[in-house]
């Protein structure tokens, strides 16, 4: 089934990721989707790539960035063991390098354990890159997305000055590794399962963070939950107590668009 989707606005269309999987597919990819505008009408192109064919153990979890710097447009994808980037073309819609056998040698990892390692659950996925005041930043989910409220799941981020990396945290380890991460939101007394992020800017530029959670009312299904981002004085991206708000906050500000 369609799961775990990006829309991002590339070179003048809606461009839509998404993990071409079932739950333990022994081969997942991810398939993408075009559309003139984010409501659709959206038309599916199938896969951009398999994990055999690019050499990426479990790839799902697909976001693409594209460079505000240099407008150059980046994929980043993996879960729980490395999560690796690719350039693709201006387009979004292929590769950089050509084909998919052309570009699997091109692909970068930025963090957690080589491909050939087992599931780990101290590794990551659900990556997300923003671009602010200089440099890079990776959020990345880790711990277990999906034991109901047993879940361990939490939102870390590493940081660097080019888009391919290397990332970093706050105490300097490099992000290809286990375990590593300056943590920006993990679960308390009322939300579990705390992770795999999205960052969206409201009208005025200031950027939310969009991330799910299971509510230890309903164990059965998850939420949608929102908070604003604040950056400590070394620009560290964070929420406000490290974890989700659970009283009534002031909100982001978005246009209606009436149709």
């Amino acid at each position: 089934r369609l799961w775990a989707p990006d829309v991002q606005y590339i070179n003048g269309q809606y461009v839509l990721y998404y993990s071409l999987s079932t739950w333990g597919d022994p081969n997942p990819g991810i398939g993408y989707a075009t559309a003139p505008k984010p409501q659709g009408p959206w038309t599916d192109h199938g896969k951009l790539f398999l994990s055999q064919e690019i050499g990426v153990n479990n790839s799902i979890d697909a976001n693409a960035f594209v460079d505000p710097n240099t407008n150059r447009v980046y994929l980043v994808w993996g879960s729980m063991r490395g999560n690796y980037m690719v350039e693709l073309k201006r387009d979004g819609l292929s590769f950089r390098a050509g084909s998919v056998e052309q570009a699997a040698p091109t692909k970068v990892r930025v963090a957690g354990l080589d491909t050939s390692t087992g599931w780990e659950v101290d590794t990551y996925e659900g990556a997300y890159i923003r671009y602010w005041n200089g440099y890079y930043y990776l959020f990345l989910s880790t711990g277990t997305c999906c034991d109901g409220l047993s879940s361990t799941y939490k939102v870390v981020v590493g940081r660097a000055t080019t888009p391919l990396g290397p990332y970093y945290d706050h105490e300097n380890r490099i992000m290809t590794n286990k375990a590593a991460g300056k943590l920006v939101v993990q679960k308390n007394d009322t939300f579990v399962g705390t992770g795999h992020n999205s960052v969206i800017d409201d009208v005025n530029g200031e950027p939310w963070f969009y991330y799910h959670a299971y509510h230890v009312d309903n164990a059965h299904r998850r939420i949608l939950l929102m908070e604003k981002i604040l950056f400590d004085e070394k620009g560290w991206p964070y929420v406000q107590g490290l974890q989700p708000s659970t009283t009534e906050q002031t909100g982001p500000y978005y246009h209606r668009v009436v149709q």
